[in-house]
């Protein structure tokens, strides 16, 4: 039944003068305004969907009816729940418990209020919306493009991982396409109380959409002063091997390496591009780069860009520069490509049109109608808990993927395998989890899911021996096959293959190089497929979780998207342009549907090195792809990994120590300053990894084992071990954490605009955030730094984590970071369980811990625990311990218990370390606290000091 509401209707606060064009249709969930376009291709029809008080579903068309098609990423089944509609003044509006939606009936444009008339969001003024009609593939689509207005003040995050170091997206410009290394989720995050999800599968942008141009859309002077183009300098073992003009720099795909001078070796090669460059436009010129080995480049002699990147996958940078009109601007752009085949291009955009100003655009290749989700919440919690009511729960990982995971690229023997294990074990190091990259296979058999018998003589043999000392074992699967392999030809019995790359007779890099594709994994019975061959062969040895790579998918790597989709089309659902980003999702579903169908009682592990909204629902982490090994690649892993977890995804981690390293560390092995530079970059990632929801080194030669990268006695190897032990200390904290993920929806990896919103100090912080709701992490990412600037939010006090040394909140400080240390600070008013060192996560029973609490503030703490494996905690099968302070009467409660599980420990002991500012403690104090014996019944204490 509608509730009649006491709030007014607030209609003043929206274009009361409009005049009415259209008809409103009344339907079951919402409201179809039929408009009257003027013109080809507006928008006819708005519709308005309610989920639930929070979440209103806004979709348009310019066609007579609207496609039905599914949608992949929204999967919910909420009722609609209490709401009313009406019509007043041209308006047609929505209203629930918590906002206020309004339609204009002559364009189309929706606007948001919460229920006192504040604006929330509102579409650009006239409905911003555009309909482009294209062709693809015999199918009549649209480029739509949907404006917000949005003030100053707003702040942006989400949009999944992205890798230029940018944290508030406001005002920027992101491109979303899947990417090694740049994992898609079309979520948004507002500091303006609310989330907009994207709903489409094509690539897509944020803000400006416009193409990127050539240079010579700038006007191009060479270093003699000549127009039209910049001097090129190729130079071959130091001698000049031409010198020519180019009105372009751009060599970014495999198909225009044939554009470099005819004869060059680019593997014994350095470029130089100078001369000048002169905008047709005031204000800040846009420059996006693409690149690999050695880039410099310097604007007036102002270095804008120094980074080096692995020669086979070019990353994104980009920068700004304010130019006036008809002045010019020295360029150089100084590269050593560092291989044969290497990658480079330079591109720009005009500033920001003026139409942009004070708004905010999402736009999207292919689509058949715009379609997007409202979240509004108080809290930044409440909308990614909105995010998940639509895209799906982010399933609870088992206990043992929180601890540590070692991997490398790769493990080439069972030999190897087991002898890392023992090593781990013989040492007391923390170990969950071994990875076990690709080419187990043998040689010609990619896709086969069979270990190469000669390497690894007793696969199933090994995986027990693993499991019998607690250590679980992660594989490599792609969805990626050999042609002609038994596996191959299931498939293509079917027509379930992408055939292009068939076609092409296109060989990969092993060996000889072999002719592959991959499967369609948006055909359900496809997928069942692929399940069913990785169940027969891998999950019947004992294999504990998935490593699905290359999940982009990247069919064949660094060629154009005009080519990525040829290499993609047709899908079962359509043109690859459609659907073009979704791939990693239903790849995950494939593994996650299956495992599900064949042990429904063990939880399913994924690892993708793709995402996209509603992965989280099929127990898929993701990490940040093949990074390079260095210090500004760390910096920019910490704002990649906070905007993904802020796009609702909560599982997310990189490889410790960066994937692929510069020939300094491994041609040979790294000496003297080069070995002492490695120590510390894995040093202070480490550092990193341990406060990141998942906990893993990975990456190329020299090995990753701590006792590889550092002797025993050295001071690097001394502070990774030392993380090691704080993590598995932690646990009891972080699986709370990871419980409170499903239960209430949190998130781990947390940018400091969630909790401290009302401080505009943080909301372009990159650098700093929280873990869990209490411990600020302030990685070091520079090299031979030795202290780093740290904000402390204001709002609150924070303590030292080592020394319990109180601070003031609102404040900027240097705090000291030697080598062995990472910056670690705990907000007042926290209460943090500890547990014993460990050296895997169930080694000991969880019936003495340790409970810091910080006082200043009051506090309070759910302590979460279930089974740890299984899907009991979906029917029930969990308890909740909850803490709480009060800092008035500095009186300490322990409550009563709720909730059971199998094997739930009946008693146990906490001891409890007051922290204050009259009394710091550090985390590893060795007082003794207050003991306090618990059978599951509430209990008080005082902590008075």
């Amino acid at each position: 039944m509608k509730l009649k509401f006491l709030v007014p209707l607030l209609l003043s606060a929206f274009c009361a003068n409009a005049t009415p064009s259209g008809k409103v249709e009344k339907l079951e969930d919402g409201m179809l305004v039929h408009l009257a376009p003027n013109t080809p291709n507006a928008t006819r029809q708005v519709k308005l969907q309610v989920v639930n008080d929070h979440i209103i579903h806004v979709s348009a068309t310019p066609a007579t009816s609207f496609d039905t098609t599914a949608s992949l990423m929204v999967n919910f089944s909420a009722p609609a729940g209490n709401w009313e509609s009406g019509e007043k003044d041209g308006l047609a509006w929505i209203r629930t418990r918590a906002i206020y939606a309004t339609v204009n009936e002559a364009t189309g444009e929706v606007n948001f209020s919460d229920l006192q008339g504040h604006p929330i969001l509102q579409e650009q003024a006239g409905g911003g919306k555009t309909f482009q009609p294209i062709t693809v593939d015999g199918e009549h689509l649209y480029h739509i493009k949907q404006v917000f207005r949005s003030p100053k003040e707003e702040a942006f995050y989400g949009l999944g991982q992205h890798q230029t170091g940018l944290m508030d997206y406001k005002d920027q410009d992101v491109d979303l396409t899947q990417y090694n290394s740049i994992a898609v989720t079309p979520f948004l995050l507002s500091t303006r109380h609310y989330g907009l999800l994207w709903d489409n599968y094509s690539i897509s942008r944020f803000g400006d959409d416009r193409t990127y141009q050539q240079l010579d859309g700038l006007r191009l002077f060479d270093s003699q002063g000549q127009p039209g183009a910049l001097t090129a300098t190729y130079r071959q073992h130091d001698s000049i091997f031409t010198i020519r003009r180019e009105a372009s720099l751009d060599y970014a795909y495999l198909d225009q390496q044939q554009d470099f001078p005819k004869g060059i070796d680019l593997r014994n090669a350095t470029v130089r591009w100078e001369g000048q460059v002169s905008p047709k436009e005031d204000g800040l010129q846009k420059f996006f780069i693409s690149g690999s080995g050695y880039l410099k480049i310097w604007v007036d002699g102002k270095l804008m860009l120094d980074k080096w990147r692995e020669s086979w996958n070019p990353g994104p940078s980009l920068f700004r520069y304010a130019m006036q009109k008809g002045k010019r601007y020295a360029l150089k752009v100084e590269w050593i490509p560092d291989s044969g085949a290497s990658y480079i291009s330079l591109k720009y955009l005009p500033p920001t049109p003026a139409s942009l100003a004070d708004h905010m655009q999402l736009s999207s290749e292919a689509a058949t109608r715009i379609d997007y989700y409202f979240i509004y919440g108080a809290t930044a919690d409440e909308i990614i808990a909105g995010y998940r009511t639509l895209t799906g729960k982010a399933t609870l990982l088992p206990s043992w993927a929180f601890g540590f995971w070692q991997s490398r690229e790769r493990y080439k023997t069972q030999a190897e395998i087991m002898q890392t294990a023992q090593e781990f074990r013989r040492r007391h190091i923390g170990l969950d989890n071994i990875v076990e990259d690709w080419s187990y296979w043998k040689e010609n058999e990619w896709g086969s899911h069979d270990f190469d018998s000669t390497r690894f003589p007793d696969a199933k043999g090994m995986i027990d021996s693993l499991h019998a000392e607690h250590i679980h074992f992660m594989i490599s699967v792609w969805p990626k096959f050999y042609e002609g392999i038994a596996n191959y030809n299931a498939f293509d019995a079917h027509h379930w293959l992408y055939k292009k790359n068939i076609e092409n007779r296109q060989r990969d890099w092993i060996g000889a190089g072999y002719v592959s594709t991959f499967y369609d994994a948006y055909n359900p019975a496809a997928r069942k497929l692929f399940w069913q061959q990785i169940k027969d062969h891998l999950f019947s040895k004992g294999v504990d979780a998935w490593w699905l790579d290359a999940s982009e998918p990247d069919i064949y790597s660094n060629t154009s998207i005009a080519q990525r989709k040829q290499l993609m089309n047709p899908t079962a659902l359509g043109s690859s342009t459609r659907y073009f980003n979704a791939y990693a999702l239903e790849n995950a579903r494939a593994v996650y549907e299956g495992q599900r169908a064949a042990a429904p009682d063990q939880r399913v592990f994924i690892l993708t090195r793709s995402a996209y909204a509603g992965i989280q629902r099929y127990a898929a982490a993701t990490w940040s792809g093949d990074i390079a090994a260095c210090f500004d690649e760390l910096a920019r892993q910490i704002p990649a990994g906070i905007n993904f977890s802020m796009s609702g995804l909560p599982y997310w981690t990189t490889d410790i120590g960066g994937f692929y390293v510069e020939d300094k560390y491994d041609r040979p092995a790294p000496k003297g300053a080069a070995l002492e530079e490695w120590r510390e970059l894995n040093t202070r990632w480490y550092q990193f990894g341990a406060f990141c929801p998942l906990f893993r080194s990975h990456g190329q030669f020299p090995y990753r084992e701590i006792y590889n990268i550092a002797p025993e006695h050295t001071v690097y190897y001394q502070s990774m071990l030392y993380y090691n032990q704080l993590r598995y200390r932690l646990m009891p904290y972080l699986y709370s954490i990871a419980g409170a993920a499903y239960h209430q929806d949190g998130t781990l990896m947390r940018g400091l605009a969630m909790d401290f919103a009302s401080d505009t100090a943080v909301l372009h912080i990159a650098d700093q955030y929280l873990f869990g709701p209490s411990i600020l992490v302030n990685p070091v990412h520079g090299y031979k730094a030795r202290s780093r600037s740290v904000y402390l939010p204001k709002g609150n006090g924070w303590y030292n984590f080592y020394t319990g040394r109180y601070l003031r909140g609102g404040q900027h400080i240097q705090a000291t970071a030697p080598v062995d240390t990472l910056p670690l600070f705990v907000k007042a008013g926290s209460i943090l369980p500890a547990g014993p060192r460990m050296e895997y996560t169930r080694q000991l029973p969880a019936d003495t811990l340790t409970l810091y609490v910080y006082t200043g503030a009051d506090a309070q703490f759910a302590l979460y625990e279930d089974e740890g494996v299984n899907y009991g905690y979906e029917k029930g099968a969990f308890s909740n311990i909850p803490f709480t302070y009060h800092e008035q009467t500095h009186m300490f409660t322990i409550g009563a218990r709720s909730g059971q599980f199998p094997g739930m420990l009946q008693q146990r002991s906490f001891r409890v370390i007051t922290i204050s500012p009259q009394h710091p403690a550090g985390f590893d104090t060795h007082e003794a606290g207050t003991l306090v014996n618990y059978t599951g019944n509430a209990t008080t204490i005082s902590l008075h000091k």
